[in-house]
């Protein structure tokens, strides 16, 4: 996707993990890609992938073996069923081979060729990962390294000095109210007399073509997020991963609906609602990054309380609410990181809180000052905010942790609203904060398990 897209912010995959699953899952799948592009594929005898970093100290709780499985079968994360995926997977450990790309048969012994090692960090960034295809005779045909950097986007080269280097720099922006920053965004709105939403929609209707495809992108995104909502309000039991985490969100909602509606009831449902995207999300179903699985009910729970407990929106409000939530997640990718390998948890709830806030003002009306100070507030009250999982799952604490970032959302929209715009803090200088933060906190605490939680909850 053009680089300059808000659109990839949201991309439909399986769970857990956005940058220890989708991204690894995507890396492997461009692996096969370039051997059947140089013709290598009917040589392979042997694939051997090496695990770095943060994504070897959580890959086994964040199934990146899983991932990097159903990538080198050329399996697509956005189209695979979730029973289909954990099937392919027990197949390859049990028979000890691979269908690679879907089409020639190797030897895989799965804790032979895919390495953990959890105590090198590659330069470039904490989720390396290096792809090796060998031949019949272990002589090396190709081998190729991929970092998975936030959000279930991957790249194959990163500048060495990639602090100094600006790589949109290198592609051409074709958008019409082109914008870097916070700042830049606002200043379109203003000259253009439009909303936040409307650039955005004008922005990727000249990188991409039609109305159509645009609706069709809403619709898709906005129903794969209510699919998954509901599915995680309907299932209950143990979550996977053998720390015997229980689904809440079913009796949760069953509880709600038997008892009389209060004062406070909406936001005891927005609960729900994020809870059962991430149990679900827990569970290895289908989600929506949003911007990342580990955050991914942050955004439709916010959506959800808007869909169904409020009476007084405009048609196309849900259009204006996923346009507004991209674009300011866009922000956040651009000039600083959405992994909590690089950012900590700030870098994906404190980030989903930021985009949801927004996209809840514009939709209640607020002017691209308001949208831009609700956004804001969001993520100044998520500065700070480790990545520790228990036993390396996106169970504790990030489960519970999309609960409060939604309703955090929601009043930080709540409070923008109250206000002119005018406020001391600008998005940009809290988006720096945030950048400046994730690099001065030591990796223990970014989704390597290494401390924080995961290192003083005993798990039995």
């Amino acid at each position: 996707m053009q680089p300059f897209s808000v659109l990839d912010l949201f991309k439909v995959g399986i769970g857990p993990s956005s940058s220890h699953t989708l991204g690894p899952m995507r890396a492997a799948g461009r692996f096969v890609d370039s051997l059947t592009e140089h013709r290598l594929l009917d040589q392979v005898a042997h694939i051997g992938v090496n695990l770095y970093g943060a994504l070897a100290l959580t890959g086994i709780g964040h199934s990146t073996d899983k991932a990097i499985i159903l990538g080198l079968q050329g399996l697509d994360a956005a189209t695979i069923e979730p029973d289909q995926a954990e099937q392919r997977f027990r197949a390859t450990q049990r028979e000890s081979q691979l269908l690679l790309a879907g089409q020639r048969l190797i030897r895989f012994n799965v804790n032979e060729s895919i390495r953990f090692m959890g105590d090198i960090f590659l330069p470039e960034h904490p989720n390396g990962m290096r792809f090796s295809a060998l031949d019949v005779s272990g002589i090396e045909l190709l081998s190729e390294t991929w970092y998975s950097v936030g959000g279930g986007a991957i790249a194959n080269e990163l500048a060495r000095n990639s602090a100094q280097r600006d790589l949109l720099q290198e592609f051409p922006d074709l958008r019409p109210y082109p914008f870097r920053n916070g700042d830049e965004l606002l200043h379109q709105c203003s000259e253009q007399q439009l909303s936040i939403a409307e650039v955005i929609r004008r922005n990727e209707l000249a990188l991409f073509g039609t109305l159509a495809s645009l609706e069709a992108w809403v619709d898709s995104i906005s129903q794969t997020m209510l699919r998954c909502m509901e599915r995680g309000m309907s299932h209950d039991g143990p979550l996977p991963g053998g720390i015997k985490v229980q689904r809440r969100a079913s009796r949760m909602a069953q509880a709600l609906r038997q008892r009389t509606s209060d004062d406070l009831s909406a936001i005891d449902w927005v609960t729900v609602y994020a809870l059962a995207v991430n149990e679900e999300n827990a569970a290895g179903g289908r989600v929506v990054t949003a911007p990342t699985n580990g955050s991914a009910g942050v955004i439709p729970a916010v959506m959800a309380y808007l869909k169904y407990h409020r009476e007084d929106l405009p048609a196309d409000w849900l259009n204006t609410f996923l346009l507004t939530c991209a674009g300011i997640g866009w922000l956040y990718k651009r000039n600083a990181s959405i992994s909590a390998a690089e950012m900590g948890c700030q870098g994906e709830i404190g980030v989903a809180s930021s985009m949801a806030a927004a996209g809840m003002a514009a939709v209640l009306g607020g002017t691209p000052e308001q949208v831009e100070h609700a956004a804001e507030i969001a993520m100044e009250h998520h500065l700070g905010m480790t990545c520790d999982p228990v036993a390396g799952l996106v169970q504790v604490p990030c489960i519970e942790r999309n609960a409060f970032g939604a309703v955090k959302a929601m009043q930080a929209a709540r409070m923008a609203l109250s206000e002119p715009g005018d406020h001391c803090v600008s998005l940009d200088e809290c988006i720096e904060t945030m950048r400046q933060t994730g690099e001065d906190m030591t990796s223990k605490y970014k989704e390597t398990a290494q401390g924080g939680l995961a290192v003083n909850v005993v798990v039995c």
